[in-house]
């Protein structure tokens, strides 16, 4: 398992659940092309999953 991840938001939030939009602001994204490293941990990897059409994933060693 990596120890950190880069989330980088690849869609727009626009039409998407209010729920799902939280989700994305709380992994630190506002605008597309934006991206966070974020520690690895099933919080995290839950959140991600969630909005995993949105956003894509990177493992950092």
């Amino acid at each position: 398992m990596a120890k950190r991840l880069r989330v980088t938001l690849v869609r727009s939030v626009i039409g998407q659940k209010a729920e799902k939009k939280a989700t994305v602001r709380s992994l630190g994204l506002r605008k597309i092309s934006s991206s966070n490293e974020l520690d690895d941990n099933p919080a995290i990897r839950g959140m991600v999953k969630s909005v995993s059409h949105l956003v894509k994933v990177e493992e950092i060693d």
